[in-house]
């Protein structure tokens, strides 16, 4: 029984991980997103301009 303790421990530390890892993938994914938009939009006012 003692055993068992430290596995779920670990179990609930690569959970916790994955799901920090998710959510930052998550959100580097948006950012990313939103800046290449930004990027986009930026080329096509000076292609306008022009």
């Amino acid at each position: 029984m003692p055993q068992m303790a430290p596995l779920n421990w670990l179990n609930l530390f690569i959970s916790m991980l994955m799901i920090m890892l998710t959510i930052k993938i998550l959100v580097y994914f948006n950012f990313s997103t939103k800046i290449y938009k930004e990027k986009n939009k930026n080329i096509f006012m000076n292609n306008w301009k022009w």
